[in-house]
Formats: C-alpha cells, sequence, structure tokens
C-alpha cells in the first residue's frame, strides 16, 4: 500500500514548446547542457524541487544538491 502512495506523488510531463523554450533560455543564462536544461525547466514550470548530485546544478535556485560521496573505487 505504501509503495502506491508514493508512485501517485509522480506524474509524467510531455515536452512542450514552452519547456523547449524556457530550457534553451537556461541553457544559454546558465551555461549548462540542454538536457539538464530541459530537466530545470520542466521542474520551474511545475513548480518543482530538483534533487541532484550533478554539478551543472550546483548552486541554482530550488535545486537540492547533494555532493557525491567517493566510492572505494574512487579514492
Amino acid at each position: 500500500m505504501q509503495v502506491i502512495a508514493q508512485l501517485k506523488r509522480y506524474k509524467n510531463i510531455l515536452l512542450d514548446e514552452d519547456i523547449s523554450l524556457t530550457a534553451a533560455k537556461i541553457s544559454c543564462e546558465y551555461k549548462i547542457p540542454m538536457a539538464d536544461s530541459i530537466v530545470y525547466a520542466t521542474a520551474r514550470i511545475n513548480q518543482a524541487e530538483v534533487w541532484t548530485q550533478d554539478n551543472d546544478f550546483k548552486n541554482l535556485p530550488n535545486v537540492k544538491y547533494f555532493k557525491k560521496k567517493k566510492s572505494r573505487h574512487n579514492r
């Protein structure tokens, strides 16, 4: 039952013209890759936060950035 409740918190969002144009502006403004800009634009338009360990999102508004922990293999 708990898994079903968690799944209802998410929704699919189609990549539309509004998101695409916003993403292009974000990519230029923040100098981040277009794929990351699409994620960020989608979150902004839908009043959502981005939770990530991707450095491209570091210091952007409405982003919860978590530094990656070093694994045993990366030491």
